[in-house]
């Protein structure tokens, strides 16, 4: 994807997968810094680490407490949370005042309920450990669902159905009419999830299209260029 919109901006650019132990993140990104590189994406488990590890911090970065795209300049590293700005970018709705209901209470539920808040979402938040919910809710200001309840815009931020689980069943979702459903889980097809939202005639945004403007975000703030969307999603997908 990434370097698909390299070659679309005329840019002699590469990028490349690292993978990096937990023990070695703290010496490996300072290297990556003196090393030609202008930036990073990250990726689980390290995006905590990129919070603590980050000179300056995005307004993003600091609320949600989690870093996922590194910049180097001038010796500075740089996080943000583009995970936040991409979930907004790929719902592309008016969200004000809108009822929305965010499953899960994880590190990617923590963006999400910042993001829609920030755009003026009335949001709850459900999680199967009501506690993870719950503390979620207060620290943003916003609603702890005790169980999953009706909104416009529903949000799936857990992990369930990576695996082909059946999870509007496992939830009990069945009685809810979302008209928007976003599921940032993604694989070789439509998700049950997103399946299930289709039958009762809601729009589904997947969540290839959140990785997708996640990744527009990140490349937008290392180049200074409109990311190439169209170009983006071919490769991607």
């Amino acid at each position: 994807m990434m370097n698909a919109a390299f070659a679309e901006l005329g840019l002699d650019w590469l990028y490349v997968r690292l993978p990096v132990a937990p023990e070695r993140f703290g010496e490996t990104v300072p290297a990556l810094a003196g090393s030609g590189f202008l930036g990073a994406n990250v990726t689980i488990p390290h995006k905590l680490a990129a919070h603590d590890l980050a000179t300056e911090l995005t307004e993003a970065a600091t609320a949600i407490g989690a870093v996922n795209t590194l910049s180097f300049e001038d010796g500075r590293i740089r996080g943000d949370n583009t995970d936040a700005g991409g979930l907004i970018d790929a719902l592309d709705t008016d969200l004000a005042g809108a009822p929305v209901l965010v499953l899960g209470a994880g590190g990617t539920g923590r963006a999400a309920v910042w993001a829609l808040r920030e755009a003026g979402a009335d949001v709850a938040v459900w999680n199967r450990t009501p506690e993870r919910a719950a503390a979620l809710a207060a620290e943003f200001g916003v609603r702890h669902a005790v169980t999953p309840e009706q909104a416009r815009v529903l949000v799936n931020t857990t992990s369930l159905g990576m695996r082909g689980e059946d999870l509007p069943g496992q939830l009990g979702l069945d009685a809810l009419e979302p008209e928007l459903v976003a599921d940032v889980v993604y694989g070789g097809g439509r998700t049950a999830l997103c399946r299930w939202a289709e039958r009762r005639g809601a729009r589904t945004v997947d969540g290839l299209e959140m990785l997708l403007r996640q990744g527009a975000r990140s490349l937008e703030g290392w180049t200074g260029r409109q990311a190439p969307l169209d170009a983006m999603r071919d490769a991607l997908r």
